[in-house]
C-alpha cells in the first residue's frame, strides 16, 4: 500500500486538529506558569491571577478538544482500517493527561498512515532556536559574573518565548517532511513532538536534541534524490 493511500485511509481533519491543539499546550502552560512563579511586575492589578487563570481555563479548554478530536479520528480510523484505536479510551485519556494523550495517539497514528509533508524550511526556525538558546546560555553566564539581573532576565525570556513558541511546532512539522521524502531516517513527528515538549521542562535537553536533530536531517538530506 502507498504512503498516499495509507494517508487517506484513516482520514486527516480530526487527526490535523489533534495536532494544532498539541501545539498549543506549551504557550498555554507557559502563560499559566509565569502566573504561578510571579515573574511579571506586580504593578498591574490582578495581572498574575489573570495568567493563572487563562493558563487553568486554557488547558481545560484544550483538554475537552483535544478528547472530542481523538474520539472522532479514533472512530473514523476504526471504520476505514484495520487499526482498532478506543475512541473512549483515547478521549479519557485526553481528559486525563491531555499532552501525553496527544502525543502517543499521533505517534501511533503516524506508524500506520504517515503525517502530511510539513514546509520544508522548518528546519530554519529549528536552527534559530537552538542559535538562540546557544546565545542565551552565554549571556546567562555573563549576566551572573557580572550581576547584571536585566540581561538574565531578557535573554531567558528571548530563548524562552522561541523555544516555547516554536520549537514543537518546528521540529513536528520538519520531521513530517522528513518522513515523507523517504529514505533510510524517517523520523516519527509525534516522538519528536514529544521530546520537544519535555525539553521545556528540562531545558538542557532543548539544544541537544535540536542539535541532534539537525545533525541526522543533514545527513540524511544528501541522499534525498
Amino acid at each position: 500500500m502507498s504512503q498516499g493511500e495509507r494517508t487517506s485511509e484513516g482520514g486527516e481533519t480530526w487527526a490535523r486538529l489533534a495536532e494544532r491543539l498539541c501545539f498549543l499546550y506549551p504557550p498555554v502552560l507557559g502563560v499559566g506558569a509565569i502566573g504561578v512563579v510571579r515573574e511579571l511586575d506586580p504593578g498591574v492589578p490582578g495581572l498574575q491571577w489573570g495568567l493563572v487563570l487563562f493558563g487553568t481555563f486554557g488547558y481545560t479548554l484544550l483538554s475537552l478538544g483535544l478528547a472530542v478530536a481523538l474520539f472522532l479520528d479514533a472512530r473514523r480510523v476504526r471504520s476505514r482500517s484495520e487499526w482498532a484505536p478506543s475512541p473512549w479510551l483515547n478521549a479519557l485519556f485526553a481528559l486525563l493527561l491531555a499532552p501525553v494523550a496527544g502525543v502517543s495517539y499521533l505517534y501511533r497514528r503516524h506508524r500506520r498512515f504517515s503525517t502530511p509533508a510539513g514546509w520544508h524550511g522548518w528546519w530554519l526556525v529549528i536552527a534559530l532556536s537552538l542559535g538562540t538558546t546557544v546565545f542565551a546560555i552565554a549571556g546567562a553566564i555573563v549576566a551572573v559574573i557580572l550581576q547584571i539581573p536585566g540581561l538574565l532576565a531578557t535573554v531567558v525570556g528571548i530563548a524562552g518565548a522561541i523555544a516555547v513558541g516554536t520549537f514543537p511546532i518546528a521540529i513536528h512539522q520538519d520531521a513530517a517532511y522528513v518522513s515523507a521524502r523517504g529514505g533510510a531516517w524517517q523520523p516519527n513527528p509525534a516522538g519528536y513532538l514529544g521530546l520537544a515538549f519535555l525539553s521545556l521542562f528540562v531545558p538542557v535537553l532543548q539544544p541537544v536534541l535540536a542539535g541532534y536533530y539537525l545533525l541526522r536531517r543533514r545527513r540524511a538530506s544528501r541522499r534525498w534524490p
